[in-house]
């Protein structure tokens, strides 16, 4: 194993174990505004992994640039569709993210997206909540980027999972929120009150990202082959 796959494999984890365990301490922490340093911790965390995974020093600019442009895009995707609930392009935007720019790359979108776009929509102790599971539906997309480029099949689960993967996240957060402690029965009632949401959530992946497969996938993969990025 090379030493750019050691690098990889070492921020991968570093982002994982690093949210999960932020996150643990911001649902016992998150009283009086403390969530917001759980957030600021985890953007740090994404910042100083995707740094980690630089390989060669001058694809450094390049690519936080054409990163940056992939978390505004979300950004503006969340924007736009603000009036229609849980139907948004914003996840396919960080799938895609993950796909083409590596895993560390899409948990700093999805967490980005999630920190920024709440600004606007609110910000409180769900957001470190968003960062993570937004975070880690654009690093599992980019462990998987293989079989999420070659198959439309694959994409269309990956979508179905991501929605789910996401109220099964944020549902832990609604348990937390009412009760200040977790319980199993009303996390799966929770989880069965949103069923309506998360179904249409997952349609809305899935109908994006096979909009976007293609025609977005073409250009990133010609940006990537001309920058070496």
């Amino acid at each position: 194993m090379g030493q750019t796959a050691v690098k990889k494999r070492s921020s991968i984890w570093f982002l994982f174990i690093g949210s999960v365990l932020l996150l643990v301490l911001g649902s016992v922490v998150f009283q009086e505004k403390r969530y917001a340093w759980i957030s600021f911790g985890i953007a740090v965390l994404a910042c100083l992994a995707i740094l980690y995974s630089f390989d060669r020093r001058n694809t450094h600019i390049r690519r936080i640039v054409l990163i940056s442009v992939m978390t505004a895009l979300s950004v503006s995707g969340r924007f736009l569709f603000a009036a229609v609930p849980a139907f948004k392009p914003m996840t396919a935007v960080i799938v895609m993210a993950g796909m083409y720019f590596g895993a560390e790359a899409g948990f700093l979108c999805g967490a980005f997206t999630a920190l920024l776009s709440n600004f606007y929509f609110g910000q409180g102790p769900w957001t470190p909540f968003q960062m993570v599971s937004f975070g880690l539906i654009g690093m599992l997309a980019g462990i998987c980027h293989k079989p999420l480029k070659r198959s439309r099949i694959a994409l269309v689960l990956y979508a179905v999972f991501a929605g789910a993967f996401y109220s099964v996240i944020m549902d832990v957060w609604t348990v937390l929120w009412s009760q200040s402690s977790f319980e199993p029965k009303l996390y799966a009632a929770a989880l069965l009150a949103a069923a309506p949401f998360t179904i249409l959530y997952s349609v809305s992946n899935v109908i994006f990202l096979l909009l976007m497969w293609r025609p977005l996938g073409v250009r990133l993969e010609r940006v990537i082959t001309k920058y070496n990025v």
